[in-house]
């Protein structure tokens, strides 16, 4: 069972509606209790760090869902601000982030941009796959593409935990992985058969 945390922030219906034509069995997670069953997690987030933090606090899901993932080792997947989420703080804010990967949420360096627009990094791009053997990428490949839109990014301290890049302007991390616990920087749930085969993937792992 995918449990997909609602709390106020994520495209919530649009992963619901890829893993109804899966036919892969799945609950949106507004309360606590909710969670018995859950065998897996995404974390979606749009917006902004601190609202997403803030909201997620004050959700009254933090605890179930960090007891799960530190304590219980169920695999998480945290989506664009999901994945900021998991590291240790964000120049974009002031709030904590949860820590469990050791990172820190930087602005997009656009000094090496050379087209007018420059922030949001917005639409689609290729990623570079830095880890062959990682399940979450089984039948997609370096060059394949997904769909962005942010202007910050992940910076991992340990780049072992880097399993994926894209580059706009510089290579960046789009997908980190720590153990169980996983992140990517792009929408898998806009990014067409790539996105859902992602996410497929990360339902059976």
């Amino acid at each position: 069972m995918i449990g997909i945390v609602s709390y106020g922030l994520g495209n919530i219906s649009a992963f619901s509606n890829i893993y109804k034509s899966l036919d892969i069995p799945h609950v949106i997670i507004d309360k606590h209790e909710q969670l018995d069953k859950v065998k897996k997690i995404i974390l979606p987030g749009v917006g902004a760090f601190d609202d997403a933090m803030n909201q997620f606090n004050q959700s009254g899901l933090r605890d179930s869902v960090e007891k799960m993932v530190l304590n219980e080792n169920i695999p998480l997947l945290g989506i664009c601000v999901g994945l900021q989420m998991l590291g240790n703080s964000s120049d974009e804010g002031h709030e904590k982030g949860l820590g469990w990967i050791d990172g820190n949420i930087k602005l997009i360096d656009t000094s090496n941009i050379t087209h007018k627009t420059k922030l949001p990094h917005m639409g689609w791009n290729t990623i570079s796959i830095t880890n062959n053997n990682e399940p979450l990428f089984d039948s997609l490949n370096s060059g394949d593409r997904f769909y962005f839109l942010h202007s910050y990014y992940f910076e991992c301290n340990n780049d072992q935990q880097v399993i994926a890049q894209t580059n706009y302007g510089f290579d960046f991390p789009c997908a980190v992985k720590l153990n169980h616990i996983y992140g990517v920087q792009f929408h898998p749930e806009k990014s067409l058969k790539n996105g859902i085969k992602l996410l497929y993937n990360f339902a059976n792992l």
